[in-house]
């Protein structure tokens, strides 16, 4: 590891930075919950988080602010993670894919939505699915992948099971689809996805706190 001193201004910027991660999900959470308080009609373990920020939801005027928010945050840790790499390109890429992931993100809440329920969906729908996919498989699991690479075998272990989760709960949730397109009950939907988007959440906390205590030179095994 590249142990070349560091100016203190640089140092505490960097740190800054990573910290936005936390609280980029702390920000989500809160506002998934919020909103879900908000708007009496949604349930909140049937309901995805995408029907928040859909047309003419009650919620997206203000739900959507608030992600935007969290995209941001999410910038600002990518960077964090940039500089915190040093000579490991492992972290480098991983690095802009949760940026990219997160400029998908955001392209799908902005221009993106979907209808409602009881609503013919749309193109709009269509980009929304595709893009959510492309950000998940092509950015997500391989920012994953690279990240944990730059650690010891605890956070590979991790990252693997976190990886392993996302795809079981995105396959069960996936199964309710015949019955959200014909505007049937869809028990449990809501839950496992937000296991998967909570769990990505941990994975960013953990990352930060990773590289966070890695900038005080304590060693784990991590």
């Amino acid at each position: 590891m590249n142990t070349t001193t560091e100016p203190q201004t640089s140092k505490i910027i960097r740190n800054i930075l990573l910290i936005c991660g936390i609280v980029s999900s702390l920000l989500y959470i809160f506002t998934d919950i919020f909103a879900v308080l908000m708007w009496e009609e949604y349930s909140y373990s049937s309901q995805t988080v995408s029907e928040l920020i859909a047309f003419n939801a009650p919620t997206r005027p203000w739900v959507a602010p608030l992600f935007i928010v969290y995209a941001l945050l999410i910038y600002a840790f990518g960077i964090g993670v940039w500089k915190s790499a040093k000579q490991r390109r492992v972290l480098r890429i991983a690095a802009l894919l949760i940026i990219g992931k997160e400029i998908l993100g955001l392209i799908v809440t902005l221009f993106f939505p979907i209808h409602l329920r009881g609503i013919e969906g749309t193109s709009s729908d269509i980009m929304h699915g595709i893009l959510t996919a492309v950000g998940v498989f092509l950015c997500m699991f391989p920012a994953m992948g690279f990240a944990s690479a730059a650690f010891g075998k605890r956070f590979r272990l991790y990252s693997v099971c976190t990886i392993v989760i996302f795809i079981i709960c995105g396959v069960l949730a996936g199964m309710y689809q015949p019955q959200y397109s014909a505007n049937l009950p869809t028990p449990w939907m809501g839950i496992l996805e937000r296991i998967n988007i909570y769990g990505y959440m941990l994975w960013i906390v953990v990352l930060s706190i990773i590289l966070l205590r890695e900038d005080k030179s304590i060693k784990k095994q991590w």
